[in-house]
């Protein structure tokens, strides 16, 4: 008990007999055991929001500069003509933009690292998840004049957390209309079985290249087409959100032609 104590779980203490001393020696041993699966999870859920700190200050650190390099020009620039200073001003507010949603996906991202998130269990409408999907991106789907299409048989039912699926489908839906072409078309199909209900997300950009495809999903990956803006945030945290609900993604993309993400939430 004094090397428990002290931490020292790498002491052999399970011994099978029926006397009472190794009985007791044994409930003694599960928990040492125990304890020894807290402190290694302790450590390694530590480690993670370690990491998670480093990578915000890291992605931070770009931004950042670039606005304080365009604020000391329009300072110390007394004479800077309006047209420039408005470029400048322009540009501050998409690097503030960007960084607010940087920090608000890895903030998320993070809270599934450590296991905080808890996942609601309630059934939830395809249809509606997909309505209130679309919602988020309209506006950014119009600018672009991309036609959204919808195609089901009958409204597929999955037991999961709405809110959280609504947040990954949107980031999927935002990857390809970032990589669409103006004036094209997504594709959204559900489908439902007895095993899974599946979401399948088809645009017809720029594709993913070939050596690009095992890694999309890795966080703060950006493949050869990926956009200035782009961080490598969104696909991460989707893939993360749709795991915890008992789902997968998988993606498949050829350059010039497309890209299809097909989502499955399978049966409690």
């Amino acid at each position: 008990m004094e090397e428990i104590n002290k931490k020292n779980y790498a002491i052999a203490i399970d011994e099978n007999s029926e006397d009472e001393l190794s009985i007791l020696k044994n409930e003694i041993y599960k928990t040492m055991i125990m304890l020894k699966e807290v402190a290694s999870n302790s450590k390694k859920d530590k480690l993670k929001l370690k990491k998670s700190l480093s990578d915000i200050s890291h992605q931070l650190k770009t931004p950042l500069t670039s606005i304080n390099i365009m604020l000391d020009n329009i300072l110390e620039d007394k004479e800077m003509d309006t047209d420039t200073k408005e470029k400048f001003v322009i540009n501050i507010k998409r690097e503030i933009t960007n960084m607010t949603s940087l920090v608000g996906d890895l903030l998320k991202l993070s809270k599934f690292d450590v296991n905080v998130v808890t996942m609601e269990k309630k059934e939830v409408s395809l249809k509606e998840l997909i309505r209130l999907a679309i919602l988020n991106i309209e506006m950014m789907a119009e600018i672009k004049n991309i036609e959204i299409k919808i195609e089901y048989s009958k409204d597929g039912k999955i037991e999961g957390d709405l809110k959280w699926q609504v947040e990954a489908i949107t980031n999927i839906l935002k990857n390809c209309i970032e990589h669409s072409k103006e004036k094209s078309r997504i594709l959204i199909k559900l489908d439902t079985n007895k095993v899974y209900s599946s979401i399948s997300i088809i645009d017809n950009g720029k594709g993913i290249a070939k050596k690009d495809l095992p890694h999309i999903f890795e966080r703060f990956y950006k493949g050869l087409n990926s956009s200035s803006d782009s961080v490598g945030i969104g696909l991460s945290l989707a893939k993360t959100i749709i795991e915890k609900n008992n789902g997968t993604i998988t993606v498949e993309s050829k350059e010039g032609k497309g890209t299809t993400f097909t989502i499955k939430y399978y049966q409690w």
